[in-house]
């Protein structure tokens, strides 16, 4: 592994705590600043994904809700809904959040990508609580509930209408964005395993999707071997340089390690599940201008949010690098136009909020920016 003990970290630092969208607040490590505060489904915000659209925008997508889980209640008939904000200047400041999806069930953990054929691609999964909704809701961690699988909603006009949500999955859900391949191919990350649509640990798995069409059909989930380890999840890919397909899988255990597998024939044989080496939750995979591969992911020992970088198409990883003191995470990354990364994630506190941080990343290491 990579171990670069002098590695730079010229910190941009903003003396300012105004918790305010748009206003850079001081951290540890840099400077953050908020994408959303307040989407008004209950203050909490988590699970964010962003990506730039054709017009210049980047567009932020996120699950609002009142709580980690945030099944219909008297209070919130409708529970959690996905949401969104916009920007306009790479990620310094974001429009207020408007609704993307609201169903009668639980919407949650989105993703977005905007095709190469101009059609943005929204995909969720939804939570069905099992009790009638107007009886109230003391612990959404105990009630009883089931999985609605994965689905998705598109729009051809830069996000101002969307179609009719599609179930594309009925027994996997999904934490990671599709991804378009360099011949047109759809990958998306699928986990778990549904048995009578409750979600069974003790079978659970990584899995992915295909379509060849723009995301009009998907084949049957392709299974990723774990090699009999504990149950995998919150997968992620990416293509690497030869065209080879990398994907990296959250372990079951709180404090274990991140996995790995890689397909040699675009997505339809995945090698065994391996150990990478280090531990995180919800990893998310990103290629900079450069060229080099990001892996962004939370760090539950250290209750931290994180990354650590690729100089060698995966084959071996940076230290780890600490981006904020809040173990939200569920991160994503974007590109911007000065070659700079905008990293979003979540706090994962009461009232939990999504931050976004600025970075660049060199053979020297990291570089912070105020947002």
């Amino acid at each position: 592994m990579f171990s670069w003990n002098k590695m730079v970290s010229a910190i941009t630092l903003v003396s300012c705590c105004v918790s305010q969208p748009g206003v850079a607040t001081e951290t540890a490590t840099g400077s953050f600043t908020y994408v959303c505060q307040e989407a008004g489904a209950g203050g909490y915000q988590a699970f964010p994904d962003v990506c730039r659209l054709q017009d210049g925008r980047l567009m932020c997508v996120f699950y609002a809700g009142y709580h980690h889980i945030s099944l219909p209640c008297p209070q919130f008939p409708k529970g959690g809904r996905i949401s969104y904000c916009t920007s306009r200047d790479e990620g310094h400041s974001w429009s207020k959040a408007k609704v993307l999806y609201d169903s009668p069930e639980d919407d949650r953990d989105s993703s977005i990508i905007q095709l190469k054929n101009g059609q943005i691609i929204c995909n969720f999964f939804m939570i069905h609580r099992t009790a009638d909704a107007r009886q109230p809701c003391p612990d959404p961690y105990e009630e009883p509930r089931t999985t609605l699988g994965t689905w998705i909603v598109a729009s051809d006009d830069l996000g101002k209408t969307w179609t009719t949500p599609r179930q594309v999955y009925g027994d996997y859900t999904a934490s990671s964005p599709i991804r378009e391949l360099s011949d047109g191919r759809l990958i998306l990350p699928l986990y778990g395993r549904a048995e009578r649509g409750v979600y069974r640990a003790a079978t659970g798995h990584c899995a992915v999707g295909i379509s060849d069409d723009g995301g009009k059909i998907w084949s049957k989930p392709i299974v990723i071997n774990n090699g009999g380890r504990p149950p995998l999840s919150e997968n992620d890919v990416i293509e690497l340089a030869d065209r080879t397909l990398y994907a990296v899988e959250r372990g079951a255990v709180t404090n274990s390690a991140m996995c790995y597998s890689v397909s040699k024939d675009r997505g339809k044989i995945w090698s065994i599940s391996k150990p990478i080496g280090f531990q995180g939750h919800s990893p998310y995979l990103h290629r900079t201008r450069d060229g080099i591969i990001i892996l962004a992911y939370r760090l539950h020992s250290a209750a931290s949010t994180c990354l650590r970088y690729s100089l060698d198409e995966c084959k071996t990883w940076s230290d780890n690098i600490v981006v904020d003191k809040v173990m939200g995470a569920y991160p994503s990354m974007v590109n911007l136009k000065d070659g700079s990364v905008l990293i979003v994630y979540y706090e994962e506190i009461s009232g939990s909020a999504i931050r976004a941080k600025r970075f660049r990343v060199a053979k020297t290491g990291i570089q912070w920016f105020a947002p």
